[in-house]
């Protein structure tokens, strides 16, 4: 009887291995590569031609790719007067770009980097071709939280199309390598675990799939120190709205929408993931912590790693360690003034407490002092009191743009391989700590009078405050979150 059973364990193990070598096949072939003889490609404005016809393939997000070795001849629009300019092979630690001139009123602008026609591409490399916004000020800065008219992008660069060299044809899953990455590698779309993720019945406004797939469907270039020359068009300008933006795609991604509908802003969004986990790869130092500018890059490699089962992506703090990111650097555990344990770490963060030796370090992590005892320097600029310089970026540029990225990760319990659960913790003390009498004591001792905006409870994104205030506290089932290809 035994022997019976188990040779029809045997066999069901053996049906079962067939049916899933049949079902990897027939993905495989699914995603066979699909090539065009092409002398020229346009992408979003940008076109590049060549010196002959080449092999021409898509990555899953729609980018393109050629099989080189191949020469680029000319770029339309054309790259002259320090406008619309192309990089080969971006070097993230340079902290410059050859796009626009004008940008930063120079200082971000190295003419030295630039590449102009005839470019030779060979497999590995990666050209990045810009187009400059014709008046600084044309776009409005993605996702800003105030009054339109103030906030007018910045930066001098409209967009940035992608141009990748592959030594072979790939599958059409294949995503983009990172731009940085000259090892060109690849992730397939095929091995992502949707299973991961949830189909949480949305609140009221949350947006569709579809409008946030927007915001990352082109190549941010996100390695500039303070957001400097990113894409004016459709990219964040600074970190408060890189941050608002991740945490939300993914809390979308948690709900019930159609999985059609979801699947180009996974894409999208991983993608994103899979460019900045490139930056670090090749040398990148982080985004270090300052006000506001640092904050959003952790989560969206920490996601990609999640969804693809790949441990050194997720697990940063092990294969970065010396990396800040700013969300987790500016959130502590401490005794603050209010009677909170998990505080806001100040403008500059833990890692930048002794950067100021002859001021005291305790202004520069407000929270544990009260606002009597703040120090003020007596210059009489907004960064006198740097108490009052913590707070204010505290209510105005952090805080609330953490709590969407807080909830997804409370959603999929990935607290343990984000492994900072100070900024869970301080997440919740913002959305449920009472600051009434707080504000009296900062505007009695420091001037600090807030808008309404600026007050605990609540985010810039009002779907996000119901969303939070519907699952917070009723999560869904856990999904075990694994690392297959650690195991094998």
């Amino acid at each position: 009887m035994r022997m019976i059973v188990a040779m029809q364990a045997l066999v069901a193990g053996m049906c079962v291995a067939s049916v899933s070598a049949q079902n990897a096949e027939a993905r495989e072939e699914n995603n066979a590569p699909t090539l065009e003889n092409r002398k020229e490609i346009s992408q979003y404005g940008v076109t590049w031609r060549f010196d002959k016809e080449v092999s021409v393939g898509r990555f899953v997000n729609g980018d393109y790719y050629v099989v080189g070795p191949v020469t680029v001849v000319s770029i339309d629009p054309a790259p002259v007067d320090g406008r619309n300019g192309s990089v080969l092979n971006y070097d993230n630690m340079r902290n410059k770009t050859g796009f626009d001139s004008r940008d930063n009123k120079g200082r971000v602008y190295d003419a030295g980097i630039r590449s102009a026609p005839p470019i030779s591409l060979k497999p590995g490399d990666s050209l990045l071709s810009a187009i400059s916004c014709e008046r600084r000020g044309q776009f409005t800065q993605m996702l800003w939280p105030f009054k339109p008219e103030k906030g007018m992008a910045k930066s001098w660069v409209r967009s940035v199309s992608v141009l990748t060299c592959m030594a072979s044809p790939q599958p059409s899953d294949a995503f983009r390598p990172a731009f940085c990455d000259r090892e060109n590698s690849v992730y397939l779309a095929r091995n992502l675990r949707r299973e991961l993720l949830h189909k949480l019945k949305p609140v009221e406004g949350t947006p569709a799939p579809a409008e946030f797939a927007k915001h990352f469907q082109r190549c941010w270039v996100d390695v500039m120190r303070l957001n400097k020359a990113s894409p004016a068009e459709y990219a964040a300008e600074y970190g408060r709205e890189t941050m608002r933006a991740g945490g939300m795609a993914t809390l979308i991604l948690m709900c019930d929408f159609p999985e059609e509908d979801k699947e180009p802003l996974l894409v999208n969004f991983v993608q994103y993931g899979i460019d900045l986990y490139g930056a670090l790869r090749a040398g990148w130092g982080g985004w270090g912590t300052l006000g506001g500018h640092g904050q959003g890059r952790k989560w969206p490699i920490v996601f990609a790693g999640i969804m693809f089962g790949d441990e050194a992506m997720a697990r940063l703090d092990k294969t970065f360690p010396k990396i800040i990111f700013q969300e987790d650097d500016q959130t502590v555990y401490g005794k603050g003034w209010t009677g909170a344990t998990a505080l806001f770490a100040g403008h500059v963060g833990k890692s930048g407490w002794d950067l100021w030796p002859e001021r005291d370090r305790r202004a520069y992590f407000a929270e544990p002092v009260h606002p009597s005892k703040w120090p003020d320097d007596g210059r009489g600029t907004k960064f006198s009191n740097p108490g009052r310089t913590a707070e204010a970026y505290r209510r105005r540029c952090t805080s609330h743009a953490w709590i969407a990225t807080a909830l997804t990760i409370r959603i999929m319990r990935a607290e343990e391989v984000w492994n900072h659960d100070a900024f869970g913790d301080y997440c919740d003390r913002w959305m449920t700590e009472d600051d009434t009498e707080h504000l009296k004591i900062l505007k009695e001792h420091v001037g600090l009078d807030f808008d309404p905006k600026s007050h605990q409870g609540q985010t810039w994104d009002p779907w996000v405050d119901a969303a939070y205030k519907k699952y917070r506290n009723n999560l869904p089932p856990a999904k075990e979150i694994t690392f297959p290809s650690a195991e094998e």
